[in-house]
């Protein structure tokens, strides 16, 4: 099942495994069956501290399953299914966990993994080319080894299909705690901590309550976020960054193909690389922090509040807060959201195979996301507001040569329509006509734009009609001190290589301010 080349690299990684680990695999005969057992021997043949075994019965109720141990220990990491695709990297680093190999994870999250004393039995479905899925497996994964009354499952719905569709299961990862729904969607190890540990905001509050103020204290840990921070740092001066999620938006695209010098590279892979090149420098990295209110106070320094009650400040800050997707606003996009209205069709679009789906907006995002449906839905159909699309030439026209795609202009989505647990159709009304339409369908990926995540700042500083804030040439907004850059602002254009270089902008504006100050 391994090529010779992913043979090589996991045997390096596998060269760092410091005590033995057990392999035990649920077999049932299947070819999924087959191709586990497959799998496990062929890890077992790249290090001599690893060992394979196989069971008839089940695990926790599920064929096949392998299950990863340290040697003589009960195994408290699963896979269900094949772990390959994007969950391939969640299998190389359970086996080195396995092996006593330290994680470079927060050693105070690991810290605040290992205190939790309740047990938790986390299962969390997937399919195997989601892109986001990988960050819960191995948070989940990580907290297992770490604590013994944790364990975790990687369920590929692909294979579990039966499960998938008991459970109502329309949006990909979706994870599950004691048998109960617990979150969709990219959680990190510290989202997930926080929703398991009931003293996690009152722990982060009083990690963050005695820092010194920040000479350049960073809100956001996108592409502007990460290159402000680095400029700012290799200045010399203190620099921080508070951010909800490190990588933003880009952590959830697939392909970029458009970042000058690198020819092709995945979000993930980018954010990881921005978070090593934030590390290099003395930046104090505080993750999963959300603000909720900026203000100046009566010494000059600019405070920025966040959601746990915890304050930091800075003699400059910088907002590099981004942007999210858009919703419709239509009646039924709430009720039936993570129940056939997705946001990722990379994600989702697998969960939907051989059924028929819209993607609303004719943008890149929207005809990208309809070509790649094409290929596993039964049929597309594009809704676009205007009379033209405004997407690549190049797009539209492979769009417009699929014969299972139908693109409708001039259509605005007036409702989603369920059966009280899953999306059923859409209502749209014909602009030109104004006649009404019903599509019947399963699933309605959006893709109308992005909404700038600037909605507490709305007392603080201007921001435009559209809620982005204004900044001049040197990324300085109304309030002297306070500069912004990247999709949270009114540059014309959102790209990752732009919202780097504003991001540059802003701290070389702030260290100037603070040399004139």
């Amino acid at each position: 099942m391994l090529d010779a080349n992913m043979k090589q690299q996991l045997g390096a990684y596998l060269e760092n495994l410091r005590n033995p680990i057990s392999l035990l695999v649920a077999v049932d005969g299947s070819p999924k069956s087959n191709e586990l057992e497959a799998l496990a021997r062929e890890i077992a043949e790249l290090n001599d501290k690893i060992s394979v075994s196989t069971t008839e019965d089940k695990i926790n109720g599920r064929a096949p399953v392998m299950a990863i141990a340290k040697e003589e220990n009960e195994p408290r990491v699963f896979f269900a299914g094949i772990p390959l695709g994007h969950e391939f990297t969640s299998l190389v680093l359970a086996l080195l966990q396995a092996g006593s190999h330290p994680s470079k994870e927060d050693q105070t999250l690991q810290d605040q993994a290992k205190a939790l004393t309740k047990p938790l039995n986390f299962e969390v479905y997937v399919s195997l080319s989601c892109h986001n899925c990988p960050d819960v497996v191995q948070s989940i994964n990580l907290m297992a080894a770490l604590n013994p009354n944790i364990t975790a499952t990687m369920i590929d719905g692909g294979v579990f299909k039966e499960e998938v569709t008991t459970k109502d299961i329309m949006a990909v990862p979706a994870l599950y705690l004691n048998g109960e729904p617990l979150a969709n969607g990219k959680q990190t190890l510290a989202d997930i901590i926080n929703l398991v540990d009931d003293d996690a905001d009152e722990k982060a509050a009083a990690a963050l309550k005695d820092k010194d103020p920040f000479d350049v204290l960073v809100v956001g840990g996108g592409p502007a976020g990460a290159s402000a921070a680095i400029y700012a740092a290799r200045k010399g001066i203190r620099t921080g960054i508070v951010a909800d999620r490190f990588g933003g938006q880009v952590s959830d695209t697939v392909g970029i193909e458009n970042f000058i010098s690198v020819p092709y590279t995945e979000g993930p892979k980018l954010v990881a690389h921005l978070e090593e090149h934030v590390k290099e420098y003395d930046v104090d990295l505080m993750k999963a922090q959300k603000a909720v209110a900026v203000r100046k106070t009566d010494s000059g320094l600019t405070e920025v509040e966040l959601s746990n009650g915890a304050v930091v400040s800075g003699k400059s800050v910088i907002l590099a807060t981004g942007a999210r997707w858009r919703e419709m606003n239509v009646p039924g996009e709430q009720e039936y959201r993570n129940k056939g209205v997705a946001y990722c069709p990379h994600c989702d679009g697998p969960l939907f195979k051989g059924k028929k789906v819209a993607v609303i907006g004719g943008g890149n995002s929207g005809i990208e996301a309809a070509i790649d449906l094409a290929g596993i839905v039964e049929h597309v159909t594009v809704l676009e507001f205007s009379d033209t699309l405004r997407a690549d030439a190049v797009l539209v026209k492979k769009a417009q040569s699929l014969p299972n795609v139908n693109i409708i202009k001039q259509a605005m989505t007036t409702e989603v329509l369920g059966d009280g647990q899953r999306v059923v159709g859409l209502k749209y009304k014909d602009r030109a006509t104004d006649e009404t339409h019903v599509v019947d369908l399963a699933g309605i990926f959006v893709q109308i734009g992005l909404v700038p995540n600037t909605e507490f700042l709305k007392d603080t500083i201007t921001l435009t009609e559209r809620g982005e804030v204004v900044i001049d040439d040197h990324g300085q907004t109304s309030v002297p001190g306070i500069f912004a850059a990247g999709d949270c602002t009114n540059v014309p254009y959102k790209q990752i290589i732009i919202s780097m270089g504003a991001g540059a902008t802003a701290a070389l504006g702030a260290f100037d301010h603070l040399i004139r100050n």
